[in-house]
């Protein structure tokens, strides 16, 4: 059984026992959280939400904190003007534990 769920804005399919970063959640690591499920499907049988499946329920432990990789944004012009900057996003490690339909 997998399903198809929403958070920080970005949709992800998942089954039980997946591993996934998602944009930053509040928590600690050991905590649970839950998921929109947009879409459920199984061996034949799907169920898709308007806009959420009522019912339905993917759960998640939270298995760590960290930041990605950083991203480098430079800029240069041809006077010997340039500008450099950096940014790490952070994210929530989440391994699934449950997907309910």
């Amino acid at each position: 059984m997998y399903a198809v769920i929403k958070t920080g804005g970005k949709q992800y399919r998942v089954a039980k026992g997946d591993r996934l970063k998602v944009e930053k959640l509040g928590g600690d690591v050991g905590g649970k959280v839950q998921f929109e499920v947009l879409l459920v499907g199984g061996e034949g049988d799907v169920k898709l939400g308007k806009p959420v499946v009522s019912g339905a329920a993917v759960e998640g432990e939270i298995v760590g904190q960290g930041k990605h990789k950083k991203v480098v944004h430079f800029r240069k012009k041809k006077e010997g003007w340039t500008k450099k900057r950096g940014h790490r996003q952070p994210y929530t490690e989440v391994l699934i534990t449950t997907v309910r339909a």
